[in-house]
């Protein structure tokens, strides 16, 4: 049996990179087979469009950062600590991505967001399934909290949705300023937007 063919894996790889490097729009279907090193008839035969082509980057994408935000989330240490578990993987993210090409990509699913959500209607609809997931998955965390009385919440999924939106603005900040240090100080604010308490007020019921 011959050797199986790693073109469809070589395509994702490149347009994922041109993606990110140069976003979606300005990017050809010759560009994106030249840098997999694959011919055009390849692409077309695992891709029926570009269209389609963005949508599985976005679904290999997301397998990955979903295995790591179920991983800082999902373990045995208390709420908050899992929570901050994932914002310091974020940032650690970032920073290895930084030292490797030099610059801040920032977020895949922000970065098309921003120039695909008013163009192209089925990369808009896996998106907000994207972000629903993660809000479900920091909600979860968040509900948690509430009921050890560690955060004052009135809502847990809209203050899930607003904790998304915060790390999801500080990385788009990051890019812009090619610097993740504004991440170390995300921490303290998503206490502050949770109305955490410490344990001495959770204690006393404060």
């Amino acid at each position: 049996m011959g050797r199986t063919s790693d073109a469809r894996e070589r395509v994702l790889s490149a347009a994922r990179a041109l993606i990110e490097t140069h976003g979606y729009s300005a990017l050809g279907v010759a560009e994106i087979c030249k840098a997999a090193g694959v011919p055009k008839g390849s692409f077309y035969y695992f891709f029926e469009s570009k269209e389609s082509l963005a949508l599985a980057v976005i679904d290999a994408h997301w397998a990955g950062q979903k295995r790591t935000w179920a991983d800082a989330l999902s373990s045995d240490a208390p709420p908050l600590p899992r929570l901050r578990r994932l914002f310091e993987e974020t940032e650690a993210g970032l920073r290895t991505a930084q030292q490797s090409c030099g610059t801040i990509s920032g977020c895949l699913f922000g970065n098309l967001t921003l120039e695909m959500s008013n163009q192209t209607e089925a990369i808009r609809i896996r998106l907000q399934e994207i972000f629903e997931t993660q809000v479900a998955m920091v909600g979860a965390v968040i509900a948690e909290a509430l009921q050890r009385g560690e955060v004052d919440v009135a809502d847990t999924r809209e203050a899930a949705r607003a904790v998304v939106a915060q790390l999801e603005g500080q990385v788009l900040f990051a890019k812009l300023y090619n610097n993740a240090q504004p991440l170390s100080a995300l921490w303290a604010n998503c206490l502050a937007l949770l109305g955490a308490r410490t344990p001495r007020e959770a204690a006393a019921g404060v």
